[in-house]
């Protein structure tokens, strides 16, 4: 089946959607963008994503082109056209089409396209396999609290990564602090409490990692909201990842050197199926 894509509005075939070149998100990577899970024909915290999609795009001034009913309707019908039960939902917002110029004219309009994918992790319902991860350099711009398409650091980041054997990089910053994942959020646990790197411009307000820690305080289970370096990360009892379409999954490794006993930690494991129970009971159907 052609996979039908959402350009400005307009549902078509993928391989009939046209972007001008001088788009500034094709220049500049002057755009915002959200990635969210499907589940169960639903989008999984769909409103969350768009409140900070909105955030985003408030804080690079780009405007609103749409409502939040009008994405959550271009969404919706992302997956229904495309027939997803669990997979992945893209949405980019660029700030619109103008001849090159660092300094945007005023009155541009959006672009705004969307497209599915494939799920990035273990479906829902099958225990992962757990990951190993590869410490890496944290090269990205000082923002990283707003989700633009600037991903050029965590494409540098997770390639190198994949060089060195792992399936995802592990970001520290230039005083030794882990600050998250190529493309996902990050958890020591030590003695039975989950490391939290508190939000700031450091790091992305991961959807994922917000409700999360709903479950955490509803299954009463202690966080520590502070920095901690990568030393103090290989050291943890157990690890876990957060994504948008990963959901929760163990981390085995980093750097090569085993997390624990090396295997899926049993609190990790417990946190994906209440993470899971909790997203699936506030689902809408598309």
């Amino acid at each position: 089946m052609t996979r039908i894509v959402c350009l400005n509005g307009e549902f078509l075939p993928e391989d009939e959607a046209r972007i001008p070149i001088m788009d500034r998100g094709l220049l500049f990577a002057d755009a915002i963008y959200e990635g969210m899970g499907v589940l169960d024909g639903g989008i999984v915290d769909v409103r969350k994503h768009l409140a900070r999609l909105r955030r985003s795009l408030a804080e690079v001034g780009i405007p609103e082109p749409h409502t939040e009913e009008e994405f959550l309707g271009i969404l919706m019908e992302l997956v229904r056209r495309n027939d997803v039960d669990e997979g992945f939902l893209y949405l980019h917002v660029t700030r619109g089409v103008a001849e090159r110029s660092y300094v945007p004219v005023a009155g541009l309009t959006p672009t705004v396209f969307g497209f599915t994918q494939p799920l990035h992790g273990a479906p829902a319902d099958v225990e992962p396999k757990g990951l190993t991860m590869s410490s890496q350099p944290d090269l990205r711009w000082a923002r990283r609290d707003v989700k633009t398409t600037n991903l050029l650091g965590q494409v540098l980041a997770n390639w190198g990564a994949s060089e060195a054997g792992a399936d995802e990089a592990l970001l520290v910053a230039p005083d030794g602090t882990v600050t998250e994942g190529g493309a996902v959020s990050f958890f020591p646990v030590v003695d039975g409490a989950l490391l939290v790197r508190p939000l700031s411009n450091d790091i992305l307000p991961g959807v994922t990692r917000s409700t999360l820690l709903e479950v955490l305080d509803a299954e009463g289970i202690p966080i520590d909201e502070r920095t901690y370096t990568l030393d103090e990360a290989l050291a943890a009892d157990e690890a876990m990842i957060t994504g948008a379409s990963s959901y929760v999954e163990p981390v085995l490794a980093i750097d090569g050197h085993p997390i624990g006993d090396g295997t899926s930690g049993a609190l990790t494991l417990r946190l994906r199926a209440a993470y899971l129970a909790l997203v699936r009971s506030r689902l809408r159907p598309a």
